[in-house]
């Protein structure tokens, strides 16, 4: 396992919005685990792909990602990983097993990208690129769901 470094600053905001993937990915589990009804947690989701994710994606892929060579390993398993986990998101048929998959995938997603991918790029990139970062990221969104269904 690669030892993680300091985080640039201008990269410190998506592993805030990272944070709040994981935490996604806990409600859901707890969704899963007190028999939350699938609508309530599809909504959520879909809420979530649209307010959070969608944003999130968009922006790693046209600014951070882009550091990194085409041809680079984890720059290709984090865009792989993108189109899977946004396909899970527009599953329109709802289930325990697809629920736990979704979780499942989001959760491996951000590690790799806090523990492998960031430092790559943050190595890689320039002062300049990383300020480009900074520009294009907007304030962290808050999760402000009110229907807590992983509370049963």
């Amino acid at each position: 396992m690669t030892t993680p470094i300091k985080r640039h600053e201008a990269l410190q905001p998506l592993g805030r919005e990272h944070h709040t993937g994981l935490l996604f990915s806990w409600k859901i589990r707890e969704g899963i685990k007190r028999n939350a009804d699938l609508m309530r947690m599809k909504n959520y989701a879909d809420w979530f792909w649209t307010s959070h994710l969608q944003s999130h994606f968009e922006l790693e892929e046209k600014h951070v990602f882009s550091i990194l060579p085409d041809d680079n390993e984890k720059k290709q398993q984090a865009l792989r990983e993108h189109q899977l986990i946004k396909s899970l998101f527009e599953n329109n048929t709802p289930s325990t097993d697809s629920f736990s998959i979704l979780e499942k995938q989001l959760e491996q997603h951000i590690r790799f990208e806090e523990r492998d991918l960031f430092n790559e790029i943050q190595l890689a990139a320039t002062d300049e690129q990383l300020q480009a970062i900074a520009a294009h990221h907007e304030d962290v969104k808050q999760d402000d769901w009110a229907d807590e269904f992983w509370k049963g």
